[in-house]
């Protein structure tokens, strides 16, 4: 399995010459920001010479839809359908003892100093200061020892302190069942697992799912984890580094701003407080660091959305076949949507039922099956060449909205459908493609010759017929 751990995955980038090795010594303070953004979407980028830090960091793994499907094994219109299978039939995961744990090789206890100790980068220029960006951050319901995994923004606010932007889902509402029982909430912030991990992390699964048992799934075997060494928590046995500790009740203190996937910042308030108690890692650990706004960050949040969204349509318009966040809509804004339609209406019942999906989504596009969903010249020509304001527009005005789109009033704001489907009653020519027969299956290098050159051109002179 070529994403079987971070580093197979790492070598196997390597190998496809998909690996940018940079040997100069870079900041952390924006440069190692720049450089992974310049190969965003086209190369991982590997820190080798790290300014006053002995430890490398890693960006942009998993930059392309075509990287995800790969590290599932299949192709990216399989990617839905095999997330989506994953995601209703967990698989438990598969303990290790701390003599079989990569991640034991080395155990911090005292004198925990997160700067001195990885290089965690400064971003973007109004952050607010060091952010981890892609710990997987694992918390424990102790009702039914379920774990629930998901990301979160983690700014180093001084040696074992982090501050955190947790949205009221589930570790949210966990956490405040302990702060109002006046305990803290143990955690553990795992860095450098493989992609399936990753985005397996990000699944939008009811409360009590272990999104690590969705890893396992997608994997075709059990993830190996092993129990931490100070809080009762269960990480993956082959991840870099795993920062453990507790979300302290009733502290909060300043965090950001921090820029955030809509390419703004989102503001500072006062967040929750995390104080770390050890830090566990491999031989030579790899620091990851995912730059925001960025593909790899937009995709990690838009694949289990449309995995999401798909059921959601599926509900109420079976004929769906597609559907896809896009990047120009930061894959949580625009939503576009193919289906088989049978019968008028369905287009505006699948419009009804994304914006129902999440409040995040603002714009929705249906089309009909044959106009290519990843492609975004053909969803804008079904744009203009199928829609009509007056008959094909669904607007929904004072609905709840996402609270880092600006244009919005405090996460309040209007939402919008285009019907780009084609008329059943439509006559037969009125919306048929033009075609050149046999464009699909003509094959260039039969009729070029690279090392031909012509011989004479015809600037004047009579051409006889």
């Amino acid at each position: 399995m070529k994403a079987k751990t971070f580093r197979t995955w790492i070598e196997h980038l390597q190998a496809t010459h998909r690996l940018a090795v940079i040997d100069r010594k870079v900041s952390l303070q924006y440069e190692i920001a720049k450089i992974a953004k310049k190969l965003d979407g086209k190369k991982a980028t590997y820190f080798t010479s790290v300014e006053d830090y002995q430890v490398p960091v890693v960006s942009g793994i998993c930059s392309t839809r075509e990287d995800f499907a790969e590290a599932l094994e299949t192709d990216q219109y399989g990617v839905i359908s095999k997330f989506t299978e994953a995601v209703a039939s967990p698989v438990p995961c598969r303990a290790l003892n701390k003599q079989q744990a990569p991640i034991k090789e080395n155990i911090i206890l005292d004198n925990i100093d997160l700067m001195k100790m990885l290089p965690i980068p400064v971003h973007h220029e109004k952050d607010s200061g060091n952010y981890i960006t892609a710990g997987l951050f694992t918390v424990r319901d102790p009702v039914t020892r379920k774990q629930n995994v998901s990301i979160h923004r983690l700014q180093i606010s001084g040696g074992n302190k982090i501050g955190a932007l947790i949205l009221p889902r589930h570790t949210f509402h966990l956490y405040k069942q302990a702060e109002e029982a006046g305990r803290p909430l143990e955690c553990a912030i795992v860095i450098g697992v493989d992609p399936v991990t990753l985005l397996a992390s990000q699944a939008s699964t009811p409360f009590g799912v272990d999104e690590l048992e969705i890893s396992s799934a997608l994997r075709g075997e059990p993830l190996e984890v092993v129990r931490c060494e100070t809080v009762d928590i269960d990480v993956p046995a082959y991840a870099e580094i795993v920062l453990e500790g507790k979300i302290l009740p009733h502290v909060r203190e300043p965090e950001g701003p921090f820029g955030e996937f809509p390419k703004y910042y989102g503001p500072r308030s006062d967040k929750e407080v995390i104080e770390i108690t050890a830090v566990t890692h491999r031989n030579n650990p790899i620091f990851y660091t995912i730059v925001p706004a960025g593909y790899e960050h937009l995709l990690l949040g838009g694949i289990p959305r449309e995995a999401s969204l798909f059921q959601s349509i599926r509900q109420t318009v079976p004929s769906v076949k597609a559907v896809h966040m896009s990047p120009g809509g930061t894959c949580r804004y625009h939503a576009i949507v193919s289906i088989n339609k049978r019968n008028e209406g369905e287009a505006k019942n699948a419009i009804l039922a994304a914006l129902a999906n999440s409040f995040d989504i603002k714009h929705v596009v249906v089309t009909d099956e044959e106009v290519d969903i990843f492609n975004m010249e053909e969803v804008e020509w079904a744009i203009a060449t199928r829609f009509q304001a007056d008959r094909d527009l669904v607007v929904v005005h004072e609905a709840q909205s996402s609270k880092l789109d600006p244009s919005t009033r405090d996460g309040v704001g209007s939402k919008m459908g285009f019907d780009c489907t084609i008329p059943l009653d439509s006559e037969e020519m009125q919306y048929l493609r033009v075609q050149i027969p046999g464009y699909n299956e003509c094959n260039l290098d039969d009729y070029i010759n690279p090392d031909k050159l012509i011989q004479s051109v015809h600037l004047e002179g009579d051409i006889d017929f």
